[in-house]
């Protein structure tokens, strides 16, 4: 069984705010899958269904503890279920991409996300795959203002996008590997792609390499 979480924060005060970009692919693969409603679960302080994924069972989880106490939650689930490192992907903002772009990464560091840094904590492993979401990078002394703000309409159309990208980045992680997701995803837009978005062709994938 494989585990997919997506970082945010509750209540409708942030709903649809950049740092929430976790939960929309989450609701995203629901929507895909059919997936049970999604219900708060007070043993893991998150809402959690489960859906049959086309290759087998997932479960879908969006912690309420905030962001900066995700691991709480998410190694929650983890132990109860006996999961490993290997069978957890999260989905989360990333200030230090564009808006839109979109990169998957077998581990590492939290890169300066606390809600990432706190399930790396938690779960006792660096080694957790993750896909990342561009919300734009802003002076260090605007982050917090700007993580909560919503997306300009402007942006609105390439964070849709990305979540639909997001969402597909985790599909193939689980029917293939994340070898084959970062390889696939993790490719810069092409001059044809961005002339195309120029001249109005709607936005294709983007993502960044390795």
């Amino acid at each position: 069984m494989k585990l997919v979480a997506g970082l945010g924060n509750p209540g409708p005060r942030y709903d649809g705010s950049r740092h929430n970009v976790g939960f929309e692919v989450v609701e995203e693969l629901a929507r895909r899958w059919k997936a049970d409603a999604l219900r708060f679960d007070r043993d893991y302080e998150a809402l959690v269904g489960e859906a049959q994924s086309p290759v087998g069972r997932v479960l879908l989880l969006k912690p309420m503890t905030y962001m900066n106490l995700s691991g709480r939650s998410v190694s929650a689930v983890v132990r109860f279920y006996k999961l490993d490192a290997g069978s957890l992907m999260v989905v989360y903002d990333d200030l230090d991409l564009p808006v839109g772009q979109v990169r998957i990464r077998a581990g590492g560091s939290a890169g300066g996300h606390k809600g990432m840094a706190d399930v790396i904590s938690a779960v006792g492993s660096p080694d957790i795959a993750r896909v990342r979401i561009g919300i734009g990078k802003v002076h260090r002394s605007d982050t917090v203002d700007h993580v909560l703000s919503r997306f300009a309409p402007d942006e609105r159309e390439d964070i849709e996008q990305a979540v639909r990208t997001a969402a597909d980045a985790v599909e193939c992680w689980i029917a293939e590997s994340i070898d084959v997701a970062m390889n696939r995803f993790n490719r810069r837009p092409s001059r044809d792609a961005d002339a195309g978005r120029t001249r109005g062709e709607g936005p294709k994938r983007q993502g960044e390499s390795s």
